[in-house]
């Protein structure tokens, strides 16, 4: 069932009108006493609403209910973005009241907090009246979110073999690891060593431990055997109950079992823990624990030493999760990340559940439909089997046909199918995390994903809250990114320094959609319509959007086309965007066409986020684009034909990145050094530069990218014109040199991170970074036949990564005094293969020290697309 996310709106209103910065915007504007009326209003309708999305299944008045609170709540956050906007406005008067003259004399404080004020009252008004029905639902009052989590089934140790296809290749690598004495990450000698199984819901870890636990050869070797499924809260107390009673099992009657587990439960914790001791001492035994899902360390050290004071050296632990975080605080090795089955295993088992023995050569036509199916699973076993089983005894070509054309989030579950397992790692997620999986269902299946535009998905969406005092809102969403991927929700993950590529499973999608209310739509051919009120919008062909004016498309926040707009003539689209979408705040129109942007773009006073990337045509922005003052990132990159930037572009002042192609021989520096909240700024293909920012200061800048400007002469890369810089990169700029001059020290920068793409020369003085650089990279440098001298004096480096660079001979001979190195990547360079390939390579003891080493032949980084492809 789709999900309202109402109760987590409704918090982010209350956090919001709670916050010292808002408190202070609204009494800028002169609306503070109506907004705390409203905070009031709010408060006493949220108190209910986690007992009401509990129970709205079951009753539809209910939930209408939901959605006529729902669509307040939306106007209420449209409201407080208007105040937000109006505040800037102000400050925008104040910093430039010399300057900016009637820019905004269209806007009349008094007549803005009037409307406001009527606004906020009205909100107030249909909220008490839809509240005043709460009553009649019997509703509860829950502050804090503990909603009931349905946990799957009890596992059991018993499996029969025949049943089980396509994992006798993991089976035999877990079972070597049992076999092998026990050893830590570091090779030290450990009395019990922890493997982890990982992966997805449905993927068949726990089968897998079955496979291993019930091998003759483990029989053999361990003389005492424990199968504990876990599963709800990491209990020590239960958990210690559990591991005894899997213990007297081994050894005893099952009736005699059940007596002793009466007499444990009246045990205490002291009486408890000197039983389980005793059971384990001497003994070299196999412990599985199934379905874990805390990430509580403490507790787990307290059992892991309750374990670890009995058993005989030589002991193992097997553990099965979805979580990564789990395998990192239990495993002392590294986990099994367990894959999908082969095409071959996945055709296999599906047949064996769709069909009784041989009947499937009865049907040619089913089993062709049926391996169609197949491929939609993407090898999860338990989705096979749901799918499978639902055409068992069914032979008739269409009911085949609509289990292969329906989505899997369409066709009927049973609470052990595919869905609600995934569904589980879903209702584990905090709500934070909710909304934001949810937009994942705005992208089609198999789409490519990089970090840094969920980042600014997420953020024009408010999804994210403000940063830290020591972070930045990208910080925040590499942190959600992080926790979405060690719960087994991101897959083929790429790391290239800077940023990082992932996809997600086909089956994590169609969670996503499922999941996912009518806010989100992503239209396509096969699901062209909009709903009502919908607020996110994705398409994959332009002519679907424009069929859908005929819609109320007011309230829509964002437009996205994954695949940009490559059409021409579709100049008016925009228009219609700017007059229908008021509350627009994501658009991303990149590969448009548009030759000019409407004045009436101005209009648009909620967007934070514009990308014009690889338009080819436009030649000029609009003067009122700089009205914006919403807008928080503006990417110009690779429009080829702009002569220059628009004038007054200091007005942009929350603008935090942008990303610049232009004809022009000098930018607006004055213009840029003035916007005092941008911290990322990429120049690219800015062919008549020569020499930007000799007279400026960026005060607040974090990160600075410089591409292919191949006129490019020189840069003054010091604290006083960078005084904040963490990160450089510098790619495919031909004429330009890196200084070797003197330089005075206290102007040296704080960079943590250098990227050098096609550079020729690396000059000494770069050792100046050597108490601050944890980052470093090499790609594409086809000239480079050694790496700087300098690179022996980076006593922070954390990460070295050589990509592309052929003439590359050797590491520098002291890399072994490379103490705090955790991450050498090397690709594409041959001679440094040859040398260093781990185990076999000459050179392989100088680094073997490293703790993540990613050495390989050849392999297509996605280095190479990183100035061509990526923003």
């Amino acid at each position: 069932m789709a999900e309202s996310f109402i109760f987590s709106i409704a918090e982010s209103l209350i956090t919001k009108l709670a916050s010292r910065a808002y408190q202070e915007a609204s009494r800028v504007v002169g609306v503070y006493d109506d907004l705390q009326d409203l905070k009031t209003s709010l408060s006493y309708v949220k108190a209910v609403l986690l007992d009401a999305e509990q129970k709205q299944e079951q009753n539809h008045e209910l939930r209408e209910w939901l959605k006529q609170i729902k669509l307040i709540f939306y106007d209420a956050e449209n409201l407080l973005d208007e105040v937000d906007c109006e505040s800037l406005r102000k400050q925008l008067r104040i910093t430039h009241k010399h300057k900016v003259g009637g820019f905004f004399s269209s806007s009349n404080p008094l007549l803005f907090r009037y409307k406001i004020a009527q606004r906020i009252k009205e909100i107030r008004k249909r909220l008490d009246r839809v509240a005043a029905d709460r009553d009649k639902f019997g509703l509860q009052t829950i502050v804090v979110d503990k909603r009931i989590v349905y946990r799957r089934e009890m596992t059991y140790s018993h499996v029969v073999e025949s049943d089980v296809i396509g994992r006798d290749h993991d089976k035999g690598k877990i079972v070597k690891l049992l076999m092998e004495p026990s050893l830590d990450n570091n090779g030290g000698s450990k009395y019990i060593s922890v493997i982890p199984i990982v992966g997805i819901g449905g993927l068949g870890k726990t089968t897998l431990a079955k496979l291993v636990f019930n091998d003759e050869r483990i029989t053999d070797t361990f003389s005492l055997k424990m199968w504990v499924c876990v599963s709800d809260d990491f209990d020590i107390k239960q958990l210690i109950i559990k591991i005894i009673n899997a213990a007297i099992v081994s050894g005893t009657t099952s009736a005699d079992a059940l007596v002793y587990q009466q007499t444990l439960r009246d045990m205490d914790i002291e009486q408890l823990q000197y039983l389980l001791r005793n059971k384990l001492t001497g003994q070299k035994f196999l412990l599985v624990l199934d379905d874990v899902w805390s990430e509580d360390r403490a507790k787990w050290i307290q059992l892991r030493d309750l374990i670890k004071a009995g058993g005989a050296e030589g002991s193992k632990i097997v553990v099965t999760t979805r979580s990564r975080s789990v395998a990192s605080i239990m495993g002392t090795v590294p986990f099994h990340d367990l894959q999908g089955l082969s095409s071959e295993g996945s055709f296999s088992l599906f047949v064996k559940w769709a069909f009784t023995e041989g009947e499937e050569e009865k049907y040619p036509t089913l089993v062709m439909i049926g391996k169609e199916i197949v491929r939609k699973c993407k090898g999860v076993p338990l989705a096979i089997r749901t799918l499978a089983s639902l055409l068992f005894s069914k032979y008739e070509i269409n009911d085949w046909e609509s289990v292969r054309d329906d989505e899997i989030w369409n066709l009927p579950q049973k609470k052990d199918d595919i869905l609600p397992a995934l569904k589980l790692s879903y209702d584990h997620m905090p709500s934070y995390l909710r909304k934001c999986f949810a937009m994942f269902s705005l992208f089609p299946k198999d789409f490519e994903f990089q970090s840094h535009d969920v980042h600014s998905l997420w953020r024009a969406a408010g999804l994210l809250p403000p940063p830290s005092k020591n972070e930045t809102s990208l910080d925040v969403a590499n942190r959600y990114l992080s926790e979405l991927m060690s719960r087994s929700f991101l897959e083929n993950v790429s790391d290239v320094s800077t940023y990082y590529y992932f996809f997600i499973h086909d089956l994590v999608h169609d969670l996503a959609q499922y999941v996912a209310s009518d806010d989100y739509q992503l239209i396509s051919s096969e699901n062209p319509n909009i709903p009502e009120n919908v607020l996110h919008l994705s398409f994959t062909e332009l002519d679907l959007f424009s069929q859908s004016f005929d819609i109320n498309l007011s309230g829509v926040r964002t437009i996205l086309f994954p695949f940009g707009i490559e059409k021409a003539g579709n100049e008016y689209l925009f228009t219609k965007w700017v007059s229908t979408c008021k509350y627009l705040r994501y658009l991303d129109l990149h590969d448009s066409t548009f030759e000019t942007l409407p004045g009436s773009i101005s209009k648009l006073k909620h967007l934070r986020f514009l990308s014009l990337i690889k338009n080819r045509r436009i030649r000029k922005l609009p003067a009122s684009i700089c009205t914006l003052q919403n807008l928080e990132e503006l990417h110009l990159r690779g429009c080829v034909e702009l002569e220059t930037l628009p004038e007054k572009l200091r007005n942009l002042i929350n603008l935090q990145r942008i990303s610049i192609t232009s004809k022009q021989s000098v930018l607006p520096e004055g213009d840029i050094a003035k916007l005092g909240s941008l911290k990322y700024l990429d120049i690219y293909a800015c062919d008549n530069l020569e020499s930007p920012f000799v007279e400026v200061k960026l005060s607040a800048l974090r990160v600075l990218r410089i591409m292919r400007c191949k006129n490019l002469k020189s840069l003054p890369l010091d604290t006083h014109h960078f005084p904040q810089l963490e990160k450089f990169t510098l790619h495919a700029c031909g004429n330009f040199e890196l200084s070797d001059g003197d330089q005075d020290m206290n102007s040296v920068l704080r960079l943590k991170t250098i990227y050098f793409s096609m550079v020729m020369n690396f000059p000494y003085s770069l050792q100046g970074y050597s108490s601050t650089l944890q980052t470093l990279v090499f790609a594409r440098c086809y000239e480079l036949e050694a790496l700087p001298e300098w690179l022996l004096n980076m006593t922070s480096l954390k990460y070295l990564h050589i990509w592309s660079c052929p003439r590359l001979m050797s590491l520098p001979n002291g890399i072994h005094r490379f103490i705090a190195l955790e991450v050498l990547r090397i690709h594409d360079c041959p001679e440094l293969y040859r040398k260093y390939q781990p185990h076999v390579g000459e050179y392989w003891h100088q680094i073997s020290h490293i703790k993540h080493t990613d050495i390989r032949k050849t392999w297509r980084s996605r280095e190479e697309d990183f100035c061509d492809n990526q923003d």
